[in-house]
């Protein structure tokens, strides 16, 4: 438990009369707008029936009684002290007829990535941002409270996004610990935006952002049960969120529906360019030399369609989802899952395209790597100038990795920083070759990059006339393991990574106990027709209703002995070392 994030909330409750029960069991916790959707919730409030002075206070009880004590999620970093007073001017707003838009007076948590402006710590989960404030609202922020969102707090993350270690252990960060997963607290929650999907799942807030630049917004919501809509970059803007890569960065919101998400981006996006972050203004890279389009909607929850894969085609690859280490397979359990969930989307009215039979190969992004060690380094620096008051405040990387190296029992006592290392070690030039990548240049990891979004999502939905690709997000959540860090099987997200193109991840069922998801892949600027399809597959199937979290301790928490049959017939497995075992996994950033 954070215990200075615990001794504030118990003060913040108590000005408003708050109990909270510090019991071990999750029924403790208050219940009442669980699984309540954005509108459901608006319109209690347009009713008079609920003010967002009254679910603010819900949800701060409930992060005390199920982040902070209780089961332990963790997903909860700080919250914010003014909470309670927007709060009470967005209701007082609305008394007098003026509502901002479809978040006015929600609560929502955004990532510990993501500058506020105002009394809240932006730290990545590293000490080495933690002291004064940001000086002014990311991008993002200034659009939520335009819109009239509550910022309840920020949400704990993979300590810089996961971009310190290939050994990092998702969701953790030296700042705020390890967050737990709330189907089972053993259980990881994915990162880099753990706290973000992890909260979302468990009712901590109506709605939750995150950052992806390779899976950190789609795994934890696959990890978690939940929506998470990973924009096109560009649409949302990056301006005051600690980055990895101006390339591949994007924001964007993670919730129980994908009614809720869509609500969220319309609220959050760039429509024009906003004068801090270029790409607002322009194309992704798989995009470069096309124009970015003339109208971008304002509003996405018109694109919700309950029967929205009806007459849809879409190209379904299992590329990779036999796992990346063939001494590690991913289980048949699994993939039997992904299957239903393909019987599912033709169920539902969708004619179901096999790519992978139709002999149709995705390229991969082997600029990828290069391209964020390259772009980080940079674009730290940039971030650091913007910050006073903190240790690495107009720094460098090699800042950061100085501070890490004599701060190493509270920033590196389980995993080390050979990322930031192996980014400080570039040449500086977009044309110089570098030996760490067997002499690749900048420039040309770009190129292949961009020709892996040309050659690949691009490609099939022209070849085969399709409204989206889709495959599984990832393996299910793995047990965090603070020895040997996390367990990737099998990803999917670099798909739409290197080009900066969008996915929506909705549940589509669980393997013993735990979630699955699958991803709508669609080329940049595809938002509106991912969000038809996705609310089609939701409505269809209704996964998250069926099985919500229960916040167990253990996961899986049946039948873990066996049967005496069982005992009697069991012969113990003695398995030779993997001779893979020693290689890189990847890692969502």
């Amino acid at each position: 438990m954070n215990r200075i994030l615990a001794i504030f909330l118990a003060a913040l409750l108590a000005t408003i009369g708050a109990r909270a029960d510090n019991s071990n069991s999750a029924s403790s916790a208050p219940s009442h707008f669980n699984e309540a959707t954005v509108a459901e919730l608006q319109a209690k409030m347009a009713a008079g029936s609920l003010s967002s002075e009254q679910l603010t206070s819900y949800y701060l009880t409930r992060i005390l009684a199920l982040d902070q004590n209780g089961p332990g999620v963790n997903a909860v970093i700080e919250l914010n002290p003014e909470a309670l007073s927007i709060a009470k001017q967005m209701d007082a707003l609305r008394r007098h007829g003026v509502v901002l838009g479809p978040l006015h007076g929600i609560p929502v948590l955004i990532k510990d990535n993501i500058d506020t402006g105002d009394r809240q710590q932006t730290s990545a989960g590293s000490f080495a941002l933690v002291g004064r404030p940001a000086q002014t609202d990311s991008t993002v922020a200034k659009n939520l409270r335009a819109g009239g969102a509550v910022i309840l707090g920020k949400t704990n993350l993979s300590e810089w996004a996961n971009f310190r270690s290939f050994e990092s252990i998702s969701g953790w960060s030296g700042r705020g610990g390890q967050t737990n997963n709330p189907y089972g607290i053993n259980r990881n929650p994915c990162g880099s935006s753990s706290g973000s999907g992890a909260a979302a799942s468990a009712n901590f807030a109506a709605v939750t952002f995150g950052s992806e630049t390779d899976g950190s917004i789609v795994c934890p919501s696959n990890a978690n049960g939940v929506v998470g809509l990973k924009p096109t970059v560009g649409l949302t803007s990056r301006a005051g969120v600690v980055p990895i890569s101006h390339t591949q960065d994007t924001v964007g919101p993670i919730a129980r529906t994908v009614a809720d998400a869509a609500a969220a981006l319309g609220v959050i996006q760039s429509r024009t360019f906003d004068g801090r972050d270029a790409a607002t203004g322009s194309v992704p890279l798989g995009w470069k030399g096309r124009s970015r389009p003339a109208t971008i909607p304002t509003d996405y929850t018109q694109f919700l369609n309950a029967k929205g894969l009806q007459g849809a085609r879409l190209g379904i690859t299992r590329a990779g989802l036999g796992g990346f280490d063939p001494d590690v397979p991913t289980p048949q359990v699994v993939l039997d899952a992904f299957e239903a969930a393909v019987d599912a989307l033709t169920a539902a009215g969708a004619t179901v395209v096999d790519l992978d039979a139709a002999g149709f190969t995705f390229p991969s992004a082997d600029g990828e790597s290069l391209v964020l060690d390259f772009d980080f380094r940079n674009d730290v620096m940039a971030y650091f100038a913007t910050r006073v008051g903190v240790p690495v405040a107009g720094g460098t990387l090699q800042t950061a990795i100085d501070f890490n190296n004599a701060h190493a029992d509270e920033e590196m006592p389980f995993f080390n920083q050979d990322v930031f290392d192996e980014a400080e070690s570039l040449a500086p030039g977009a044309d110089d070759p570098q030996p760490v990548f067997n002499g690749m240049t900048y420039n040309q990891a770009l190129e292949i990059d961009r020709l892996a979004g040309v050659n690949g999502i691009d490609a099939a939905l022209s070849q085969f006339n399709l409204d989206a690709v889709v495959s599984a997000t990832d393996n299910p959540a793995w047990a965090t393991d603070l020895l040997y860090g996390d367990h990737f099987i099998f990803g999917t997200s670099s798909l739409a990574a290197a080009p900066g193109y969008p996915i929506v991840q909705v549940p589509a069922g669980v393997a013993f106990g735990v979630p699955l998801g699958i991803s709508f892949f669609g080329t940049a600027f595809s938002e509106p027709t991912l969000i038809k399809l996705a609310s089609g597959f939701e409505a269809a199937t209704q996964i998250r209703a069926k099985n919500l979290p229960t916040f167990a301790p253990t996961i899986p928490s049946n039948d873990i002995q066996g049967t005496t049959l069982k005992k009697v017939h069991r012969k113990p497995v003695h398995m030779p070392p993997s001779p893979n075992a020693h290689k890189k996994m990847p890692r969502h950033t």
